[in-house]
């Protein structure tokens, strides 16, 4: 075998994996490819969650690029606004400056990552125990395990199953910051759910950018809703405009798979990571995700070498025991209740009027809370939202005048 270990991507998933794998294989075993050169564009909206920085500081890696501190949320739906303190702030970056060092952090440890290079093409048992896989530059290389860290249009994402599901939907860009708007995300997230009642299933977000700029973009649930790219983007426009925000150059759109709880992702000698696994369905975040996924697929195939079994049977369980898997699973069924065309204004008016629903995700956000083990909490809101919903609902309506 060439490697024991092959990881499609560079991103943060595929770094957390070879990090982690490095420190109980050594890094000698592993290759990295990804077909682009870094620094590359990456669409996203940069956000490092206190899950992603405790994620980080597991497997000794550093933000060590620009970044701003958002210490606040903002809730908006059309003339409706409430603030949410996070107790540890979120820090936005940009994407391709994060991704770039947290390769020269990787590579620093002795990890080989071949970038200009991706994965082609593969073949499971075509190398005696193990998979041959042919690659962007023409190499023919074979390993143990493959573990796919390519992003939503994954080769090995496709060769384990089909989701039937239409993907998430998500468009961002990166603007110069308008006059006046400063004031308004100077150290604050905008999270405005108002396009939902122009059909939008899921919100607009504008998040400060390192260098003085704005980071906006907006995510849409397309299972709910069928939606072009061209009415997503057109939406994101109107939304930007209420705060005095165009588009010149318009936006970058990308599908993103949602994690299934019961979804594929292993087979004999391959893994799924990150973004190939599913991200969060209620807010599309999956820098987080991603860097939780390396440590728990360094396990499973860590075991499956000590073992020589190849066949990943409990990998899938293990990230749903696991706290990045049981939030990913209850941010699914919120995101199901939020975004479903008949009632997402009866679960809207929670989000904006329950300041206690507001306080847990937001410590959830920070760090502080794993609110998948909250349900006590989380059913005591609902009690509370049954009794207050029709005024809660009346509200909103009077919000819409």
């Amino acid at each position: 075998m060439d490697r024991d270990v092959v990881i499609a991507g560079a991103g943060p998933a595929g770094v957390a994996v070879a990090v982690a794998l490095a420190a109980r294989l050594g890094p000698g075993r592993i290759l990295v490819l990804d077909k682009a050169r870094f620094p590359r564009d990456k669409p996203c909206g940069g956000g490092l969650t206190g899950h992603a920085h405790a994620a980080l500081a597991r497997l000794g890696l550093e933000v060590r690029v620009p970044r701003v501190p958002c210490a606040r949320g903002r809730i908006v739906y059309r003339r409706r606004a409430c603030d949410v303190g996070l107790g540890r702030p979120v820090d936005i970056v940009r994407r391709s400056e994060f991704d770039a060092d947290l390769v020269a952090q990787a590579r620093a440890r002795g990890i080989e990552i071949a970038t200009g290079e991706g994965l082609a093409g593969f073949e499971v048992g075509a190398a005696a125990g193990g998979v041959r896989i042919e690659t962007t530059a023409g190499r023919s290389l074979t390993a143990r395990v493959l573990i796919g860290a390519d992003g939503a249009g994954s080769r090995v994402r496709r060769a384990l199953a089909v989701d039937d599901r239409p993907p998430l939907r998500l468009f961002q860009a990166e603007v110069a910051m308008p006059p006046g708007l400063g004031d308004l995300v100077d150290g604050r997230m905008v999270y405005d759910f108002s396009l939902m009642r122009r059909g939008l299933r899921g919100y607009l977000w504008l998040f400060p950018a390192p260098g003085g700029r704005l980071n906006v973009g907006a995510m849409h649930t397309a299972e709910s809703r069928k939606l072009s790219g061209a009415a997503i983007e057109a939406l994101l426009v109107e939304g930007l405009a209420a705060y005095g925000v165009a588009l010149p150059d318009g936006a970058r759109g990308w599908p993103a798979w949602r994690y299934r709880a019961r979804g594929r992702v292993a087979a004999p000698h391959l893994l799924c990571v990150g973004d190939a696994a599913g991200i969060d369905a209620l807010t599309g975040e999956g820098i987080a995700v991603g860097l939780e996924h390396g440590p728990i697929a360094a396990d499973a195939v860590a075991a499956a070498l000590a073992s020589r079994d190849f066949r990943f049977a409990e990998y899938a369980a293990a990230i749903g025991r696991a706290v990045v898997g049981r939030e990913l699973t209850l941010d699914g069924r919120l995101a199901r209740m939020l975004y479903a065309p008949r009632a997402s204004r009866l679960w809207l008016s929670l989000i904006l009027f329950d300041r206690r629903v507001q306080e847990l995700y937001a410590a959830r956000v920070s760090g502080s809370e794993v609110l998948a083990d909250r349900k006590a909490a989380l059913l005591g809101a609902l009690a509370r939202h049954a009794l207050a919903a029709p005024v809660r609902l009346a509200r909103m309506r009077a919000g819409e005048a």
